[in-house]
C-alpha cells in the first residue's frame, strides 16, 4: 500500500499536471464550434495521442536507467518537450482558422501551418518511439521487467497506427490526388527519421548539457525549420523546370526578405563548423609536429582557416541561396544596409540605445559577478529586465527592424559560441573566460545555452506573429514571461519566499504569485499603449488569465530550461 501511494504521488507530479492543463486548454479551444467548421479534428486527435504516448514514455524512461548522459538535476521532461511545439502549431491553426472564417487569410496559409503541425508532431512521435524502443530493450536486459514494459510494444504500435490514420485522413480530406498524399506522407516521415538521428547526435555530442525534453524541443524545432527551408527551395526549383514538362510544386506562402536572410544565415553558421572541420583535417596532415614554433604556426593556421571558411559561407554560398529563392535586387547584405538606412533616425537611434544599454549592463553585472556572493541564477535575472528595456520600445515602434536585429544577435551568439567551443584564437579563450562569469548549473564547458534560450525566448513569439495576428499581446509573450514574470518570481521568491511548492525544489508560492501578478499588471499597462499606437486587436481576458497562470505554474514546477519552454507555452495560450 505504501508503494502504491508513493507511485501515485510520483505519477501526478506538478510539471505533468501543468502540461496536461496546457494540452486540455488547447484541445478545448480546438473543438469549439467556431473552429470545427474549418475542421482540425484530426490534428486535435493526433495531438491527444502524442500526449498520452509521451506521458507513458516519460514514466517508462524515468523508471529505467538509459545509457544517455543527460543534464544532471533535471527530470526527463519528455512530456513537456513532446507537446510544446505540436501544441503551438495547433494554437496557430486555431488562430488562422478564425482569420479564415473572417476572410482575413487564404486557405494556403491554413494549409501551410497544418503541414507544419504534421511535420512537427511526426518528429516528436518518432523520437518517442525511439525512446520507447530503448526502454523496452533496456528492460529485456535487466530482469525482472518493469510494470510498463509489458505494454510498451502494444502502446507504441497503437500510437503509430492511430497517428498515421489521423495524418492520412487529414490530407485525404483536403486533396483527392493519391500521388500528392503519398509524397506528402513520405516527406513528413523523413522529418521523423531525421529527428531521431539528430537527437542521437545531440545527446552524444553534448553530454550532460540537455535533458531529453530540451533535446526533443531543439531537435523538432531544427528539423522542421530547416526542412521547411529545403521544401521551399525545392518548390522554387520546380518553377524553373516547368518548361521540361514537370509540374510546379506549391509550398507555403510568400516569405519576407528578413525571414529569408535569417533562415539562410542560420543555416550557413551551422554548416560552417563542418566545412572548417573538413579543411582542418587535411591541414593537420601537413602540420603534425611537437616543435613549439610549428604549433604556434598551426594555431594561427586554424584561425585563418576558420575565419576564411566562415566568410566564404556567409558572403558567397548563403547569398546565392537567398538570391535564388527571393530574387533580391541587390546583394542580401546590401539589402540589409538599405533597410537600416531607409529610416536612419529611428533605426540608428535604436541601435545606439541598444549598444548603450548592453555596454552599461554587461560591464556592471560582469564586475558584480566576479566580486559579489549573490547567486548567479538570481544575478542573471537582471539581464531579463534589460531585455524588457531593450525590446519593448522596439517591438511597439519598429517591429520589422527588431525581427532583423534578433536574427543578427542570434548570428553573433552562434559565431561566438563556435569560437569558444573550438578555442579559435585570439577570441576563443577571451570569450570562454567571459562567458564563465554568467554560467550556472544548467550550462557546461561543452555548451553554454542560457543566453541562446533568453534571446530565442524573446524572439520566437515576435517572429511567429509577423504574419496574421489578432492577439495584441502574443508578440510580447517572451518579453513578458521571461523579462517580467520569471524575474519577479525569482527575486520575490529569493527574498520573501517561505512556502515551497515541493520539498526538494526551491520555487515558492510567493514567488509564483508575484510573477503572475506582475505579468497581469504589465499586460494591463500594455493594452492601452498598443491601442494608442493605432493597433486594433481583441484580447479575451479569460484566455489571458489562463495563459499567465499556466506559464507561471510551469515556471514553478518545471526543472527544464524554462527560458525555452515558458514563452512558447505562454504564446500558444495567448493565441487561443
Amino acid at each position: 500500500m505504501v508503494v502504491a501511494g508513493s507511485s501515485t504521488s510520483w505519477l501526478l507530479n506538478g510539471e505533468r499536471a501543468v502540461v496536461l492543463l496546457f494540452v486540455s486548454a488547447i484541445l478545448y479551444s480546438a473543438t469549439s464550434s467556431s473552429v470545427v467548421s474549418i475542421s482540425i479534428v484530426y490534428e486535435s486527435l493526433s495531438f491527444l495521442i502524442i500526449t498520452v504516448f509521451a506521458l507513458f514514455v516519460e514514466i517508462s524512461v524515468e523508471s529505467s536507467h538509459l545509457h544517455f548522459n543527460t543534464r544532471p538535476g533535471a527530470s526527463s521532461g519528455i512530456l513537456l518537450g513532446a507537446v510544446t511545439l505540436p501544441g503551438l502549431a495547433v494554437s496557430k491553426l486555431i488562430q488562422l482558422s478564425r482569420a479564415f472564417l473572417a476572410n482575413e487569410v487564404g486557405i494556403e496559409d491554413v494549409e501551410y501551418v497544418r503541414f507544419q503541425y504534421w511535420a512537427t508532431s511526426t518528429s516528436c512521435l518518432c523520437v518517442l518511439v525511439f525512446l520507447s524502443f530503448i526502454c523496452r530493450h533496456q528492460s529485456d536486459k535487466t530482469k525482472p521487467a518493469s510494470f510498463y514494459s509489458g505494454w510498451n510494444m502494444k502502446l507504441s504500435i497503437s500510437s503509430i497506427a492511430l497517428f498515421t490514420t489521423m495524418c492520412y485522413l487529414s490530407f485525404s480530406a483536403k486533396s483527392s490526388s493519391g500521388p500528392y498524399i503519398v509524397f506528402t506522407l513520405l516527406w513528413i516521415v523523413c522529418h521523423g527519421l531525421a529527428a531521431v538521428k539528430f537527437i542521437q547526435h545531440v545527446l552524444h555530442t553534448f553530454p550532460a548539457c540537455v535533458s531529453f525534453g530540451e533535446a526533443l524541443l531543439v531537435t523538432a524545432g531544427f528539423v522542421v525549420y530547416f526542412g521547411d527551408m529545403f521544401a521551399f527551395t525545392i518548390a522554387k526549383i520546380s518553377k524553373y523546370l516547368v518548361s521540361y514538362g514537370l509540374t510546379a510544386v506549391s509550398y507555403g506562402a510568400e516569405r519576407s526578405e528578413i525571414s529569408i536572410i535569417i533562415q539562410g544565415m542560420l543555416l550557413g553558421l551551422l554548416l560552417s563548423p563542418l566545412l572548417f572541420k573538413f579543411i582542418l583535417q587535411r591541414w593537420e596532415v601537413y602540420s603534425n609536429s611537437e616543435n613549439s614554433e610549428v604549433i604556434g604556426h598551426h594555431e594561427r593556421g586554424r584561425s585563418v582557416i576558420f575565419y576564411g571558411s566562415l566568410a566564404f559561407i556567409l558572403l558567397a554560398i548563403v547569398p546565392l541561396w537567398m538570391q535564388f529563392v527571393q530574387n533580391f535586387s541587390v546583394h542580401p547584405f546590401l539589402w540589409v544596409l538599405e533597410f537600416v538606412f531607409s529610416e536612419p533616425h529611428k533605426r540608428l537611434s535604436l541601435c545606439v540605445y541598444w549598444v548603450a544599454v548592453i555596454c552599461a549592463s554587461v560591464l556592471r553585472f560582469y564586475n558584480i559577478s566576479k566580486n559579489s556572493k549573490i547567486e548567479r541564477i538570481l544575478l542573471r535575472k537582471y539581464y531579463h529586465l534589460v531585455a524588457v528595456l531593450m525590446f519593448v520600445p522596439a517591438l511597439i515602434f519598429q517591429p520589422a527592424f527588431l525581427n532583423l536585429a534578433f536574427g543578427a544577435a542570434l548570428g553573433v551568439f552562434l559565431v561566438l559560441e563556435i569560437i569558444r567551443v573550438w578555442r579559435i584564437r585570439p577570441l576563443g579563450p577571451i570569450v570562454h573566460q567571459f562567458m564563465n562569469a554568467f554560467t550556472d548549473h544548467r550550462d557546461s564547458d561543452h555548451l553554454i545555452v542560457s543566453h541562446f534560450s533568453l534571446l530565442l525566448g524573446c524572439a520566437l513569439p515576435i517572429w511567429m506573429s509577423s504574419g496574421f495576428n489578432d492577439r495584441p499581446l502574443a508578440p510580447f509573450a517572451g518579453i513578458l514571461s521571461l523579462g517580467i514574470g520569471d524575474t519577479m518570481a525569482s527575486m520575490v521568491g529569493y527574498k520573501y519566499g517561505v512556502l515551497r511548492w515541493s520539498k526538494t525544489g526551491k520555487k515558492t508560492v510567493e514567488g509564483t504569485a508575484a510573477g503572475i501578478t506582475s505579468v497581469l499588471a504589465a499586460c494591463s499597462a500594455l493594452l492601452p499603449l498598443l491601442a494608442a499606437t493605432g493597433n486594433m486587436f481583441t484580447q479575451h481576458w479569460l484566455s489571458l488569465l489562463l495563459a499567465v497562470t499556466v506559464s507561471g505554474l510551469l515556471e514553478a514546477y518545471t526543472a527544464q530550461l524554462d527560458n525555452a519552454f515558458i514563452p512558447l507555452v505562454f504564446y500558444s495560450l495567448l493565441c487561443l
